[in-house]
């Protein structure tokens, strides 16, 4: 069974930065298309970064600049850095496969940016 954990989430200032993690078990994801998401209370979750097994990436225009996704293929990690935050970045951020078919959701890391 096929599992996504996200961490690294928390509260933070306009301007600060975090690190997103996402471990993937029980699929090997290198062959894959990764993505980062988001979503807010009323709203569709959004692609906001992909990365494909080559390392090619995809930005949203929203985050283009701010945001970079990378991945480990050895530790089947993907990771998100999150720079110069602003408040509607505040979400939660889920990782899946891009386009997000097949694999269950996990639970998601909630970020959150506010003075």
């Amino acid at each position: 069974q096929v599992q996504l954990v996200e961490s690294g989430g928390g509260l933070v200032q306009p301007g600060g930065s975090l690190r997103l993690s996402c471990a993937a078990s029980g699929i090997i994801f290198s062959p894959y298309t990764m993505g980062w998401y988001r979503q807010v209370p009323g709203k569709q979750r959004e692609l906001v970064a992909a990365i494909t097994s080559g390392g090619s990436t995809n930005y949203a225009d929203s985050v283009k600049g701010r945001l970079t996704i990378s991945r480990d293929n050895a530790k089947n990690t993907v990771y998100l850095q999150m720079n110069s935050l602003k408040p509607e970045d505040t979400a939660v951020y889920y990782c899946n496969l891009n386009p997000a078919i097949g694999v269950a959701w996990g639970q998601g890391t909630q970020v959150t940016v506010s003075s």
